[in-house]
């Protein structure tokens, strides 16, 4: 496996040129060793906006649908290698089948709806106040983008970049996360094999400090798109926008979900299940979070405990299987820190929050916490794990404060019967995402995605509104 990884540069693969090595172990036994491979340079990044700028004119010159045409194909490719795709998400990262299928069904489905806004992509003819004037408006593209992605989520994500910033004729460096060497590999190669011209999409695998920051930094990268953690997010927005570039940056969120008194809880508990636990809450959009009316706290903890019992560990192939590893020890270790910090000053452990619950692997078991002392960590900081922090609220009013009691800002959710509360609720939060009757995660790829406050920085992204992030309009006024 590790003989394969390398960079992907002006449509050669060239192994990174650094004397450092990065070393990924299996997240489910935490001793196989999946990938070890050199990390790229500044210099290798160098190579690869070079690249990218020497076919950024021609590839900008090019019909909108023939670039449509080779998302589509590339879809098409990725559909046909979904299965292959599926088991690199188990054995890299540690998805559930069902985790996996899910996101690269995501990301097909993301290439498609790119492919097919080709055909209507472009400008308007408008109405000149001068005679003999032909006014009429063009979207440009930017030139290079620089695309940063995460590790939860290695085709998706990339997708949801790399679409749009394709669509709009703009050429990339890609760099993502390190954990996940041959997915990120896999989704170049579908677009060549699609038919994307060589050094459009160029390929760098490095980590933030030293390949991330060349892309950052660089004076020829017109744009950055960052999803990440919230300190590197508000680090790459200053400098991007420092040198007059475009940054836009998805940092995560402290999310909350919301039972109310008249709500079904058997809806409400699964809502909590799926969008605090599955991939082991290892996603931007996971339930921190979940503020019940005190009348039926109680009663909606039991009915949690309960299903969190039922909860199937095991083989990651298996499609009953729910559990998931957390991505490596580094995390293992955080989330371990977070919920015995939380434990030692006050908060009570209802089930789960020992790690030696599963003997093998980055697992940490299904954890809900109760009684959570507000200076706590777990109260402010985003967990990133399979933890549940449950909250009592008086009523509708005073759970809208708990959600927004926040420095974040990007999903929140709330379980009713009541259309009414529904939409009270909606115009109160201060998210971009809000939910009603559904989890926190599960965003549709046509709608615009994205956070406010520490959660979000810069143009939302996915749906049509990315597109303007990606282009730039250009106004033509012609004499007749």
């Amino acid at each position: 496996m590790t003989s394969d990884i390398a960079n992907i540069i002006d449509g050669a693969r060239r192994a990174p040129t650094g004397k450092s090595r990065y070393r990924r172990l299996s997240p489910v036994d935490g001793t196989e060793v999946l990938a070890e491979y050199p990390l790229s340079t500044a210099a290798d990044v160098e190579a690869a906006v070079d690249a990218a700028r020497r076919v950024a004119r021609s590839f900008a010159n090019s019909q909108a649908t023939w670039r449509g045409e080779i998302l589509a194909g590339a879809a098409r490719l990725l559909r046909e290698r979904q299965d292959e795709a599926a088991s690199l998400l188990i054995r890299e990262i540690g998805k559930t089948r069902t985790e996996a299928k899910g996101e690269t069904l995501a990301a097909i489905r993301l290439l498609e709806f790119y492919g097919n806004e080709a055909f209507r992509y472009g400008g308007e003819l408008l109405s000149s106040a001068r005679p003999d004037n032909h006014l009429f408006t063009r979207r440009r593209p930017l030139g290079v983008c620089g695309l940063v992605t995460p590790w939860n989520y290695p085709l998706s994500i990339p997708a949801w970049k790399l679409g749009p910033a394709l669509l709009c004729g703009n050429t990339t460096v890609f760099k993502p996360s390190l954990q996940h060497p041959l997915s990120s590999q896999l989704i170049v190669e579908v677009l060549e094999s699609a038919g994307l011209p060589p050094g459009v999409v160029n390929l760098v695998h490095g980590d933030g400090e030293v390949a991330g920051a060349a892309i950052v930094d660089h004076p020829d990268v017109a744009a950055v798109s960052f999803t990440g953690s919230r300190a590197v997010g508000e680090s790459i927005y200053r400098s991007v926008n420092g040198r007059l570039g475009r940054a836009s940056c998805e940092m995560g969120g402290k999310n909350a979900l919301v039972v109310l008194a008249d709500a079904d809880l058997d809806v409400a508990v699964e809502c909590a299940v799926d969008g605090g636990l599955s991939f082991a809450g290892q996603k931007c959009t996971g339930t921190d979070r979940v503020i019940v009316e005190r009348a039926i706290l109680d009663e909606f903890a039991d009915k949690l405990v309960e299903r969190v019992s039922t909860l199937v560990a095991g083989d990651l192939a298996d499609d009953n299987v729910f559990v998931s590893p957390l991505v490596d020890d580094h995390q293992l270790r955080r989330v371990e820190s977070i919920v015995s910090e939380g434990i030692a000053q006050g908060a009570e452990l209802i089930c789960g929050g020992a790690p030696s619950a599963i003997e093998s692997g980055y697992y940490f078991p299904p954890t809900v916490l109760a009684n959570i002392n507000p200076d706590s960590r777990i109260a402010h900081d985003e967990v990133f794990g399979p933890v549940l922090a449950l909250y009592p609220a008086d009523d509708l009013d005073s759970a809208i404060t708990q959600v927004n009691d926040t420095s974040y800002g990007l999903s929140a959710s709330i379980c009713t019967r009541s259309l009414s509360h529904a939409h009270r609720f909606v115009d109160a939060v201060a998210t971009g995402l809000a939910y009603v009757n559904r989890p926190t995660s599960g965003a549709e790829f046509h709608a615009p995605f994205g956070g406010i406050r520490g959660s979000g920085l810069g143009p939302t992204e996915q749906g049509r509104k990315v597109l303007e992030f990606y282009s730039h309009w250009q106004t033509v006024a012609m004499r007749l």
